[in-house]
């Protein structure tokens, strides 16, 4: 079981996961399709191209996470 901070409702926790899931899933699909379909590119998706459009997933769900959390208002 995890525990929450008393600041932060269920609501929102639920919005920024699955915004977050959303900004993974997006950014990998982008940058597959770049390897995939871009000039100039042998157009071979291998392990390297897997890997690196893992790690620009990762990069955007922690973009994505890092803007939701500066965009919230502040709560006392």
């Amino acid at each position: 079981m995890t525990t929450q901070s008393p600041r932060e409702d269920p609501a929102r926790a639920a919005k920024r996961r699955r915004g977050g899931i959303i900004a993974f899933v997006v950014g990998t699909a982008a940058s597959l399709a770049f390897f995939a379909f871009g000039p100039g590119l042998p157009h071979v998706i291998d392990w390297g191209a897997i890997l690196v459009s893992l790690a620009v997933g990762a990069v955007a769900q922690w973009a994505y996470r890092t803007w939701s959390s500066k965009s919230r208002p502040p709560s006392e």
